[in-house]
């Protein structure tokens, strides 16, 4: 029996398209909800639906930036067949994402039995939901905003790339919030950091979401709650994704940081008094 309903991936499925790309731990809010719902947040084919689900958000991605995608996949397939095309920042690009999608997957594959395990306890979700909101908040204060997106050189994407290990180890970091923390550290604008995280996080969760789709299948979840989660979570993470980027080019991290801390300390206290089992 699947450990989800179709009512339930409803749920989920507006969670996860809400949070996925805000800097408030997409991974986060679905475990805290499951866990007010009673579902069991280590079940294996629990932990294989929040990573099926996402796929739709990184669908809403695709479509959102369908135009910017198909240019910098147009450039990269140039540069492969004429050395003069090598030069554009688009064809660059294209292997950054690449290279700095790499040690995220090695370190999700490497540490695979300790994420679906003692790592995905609501208490460190808890914890990492406050302390990523120290790094965002120190991101903010160090910003310079003096880089466009038509300034990242590798060594940004590297760098952002790599953080995103700090939300798959730490769920409750958030994905996008420490890439874009990352990002505004390195000297970027809230928008390139922003659009950096949005591009890097294309491999990454969609290979996870593959990835993880036998695992759900084969573990018990039945595939109407997988199909109604990911499209729901397709259709809200679109919307989320046009407010986000309006939000960001004129406002600071302050309302994600003061949210992620009040929802850490609720969540502590409702682990605390027994409300919601870890």
């Amino acid at each position: 029996m699947s450990a989800i309903s179709v009512g339930q991936a409803v749920i989920l499925g507006v969670v996860e398209g809400v949070t996925e790309f805000l800097p408030i731990s997409s991974t986060g809010h679905l475990k805290i909800t499951e866990g007010l719902m009673n579902i069991p947040v280590n079940d294996a084919s629990v932990v294989a639906f929040t990573a099926v689900i996402q796929v739709g958000a990184i669908a809403a991605v695709l479509l959102y930036f369908a135009k910017d995608i198909a240019r910098i996949m147009g450039a990269w397939g140039r540069g492969l067949r004429h050395r003069e095309e090598r030069h554009s920042h688009d064809y660059k690009f294209a292997w950054w994402v690449i290279y700095a999608t790499i040690p995220v997957v090695v370190v999700g594959l490497a540490a695979k039995p300790l994420i679906d395990g003692p790592l995905g306890s609501l208490w460190v979700v808890a914890g990492s939901l406050i302390v990523g909101s120290g790094l965002m908040w120190a991101a903010d204060q160090m910003g310079r905003h003096r880089r466009g997106e038509d300034d990242t050189t590798i060594k940004d994407a590297m760098l952002v790339g790599s953080s995103q290990i700090l939300a798959l180890l730490f769920p409750g970091f958030s994905r996008s919030g420490a890439t874009m923390s990352t990002g505004l550290i390195l000297g970027l604008d809230r928008v390139a950091a922003t659009r950096l995280s949005f591009f890097l996080g294309i491999p990454a969760l969609t290979g996870a979401g593959v990835y993880e789709l036998k695992d759900a299948v084969g573990a018990g979840a039945d595939v109407a709650p997988l199909v109604v989660g990911t499209a729901v979570s397709f259709a809200v993470a679109y919307a989320s994704i046009a407010w986000l980027l309006k939000y960001i080019a004129r406002h600071s991290f302050n309302v994600f940081v003061v949210y992620r801390l009040a929802v850490g300390a609720l969540l502590f206290a409702l682990l605390a008094t027994g409300t919601v089992h870890a």
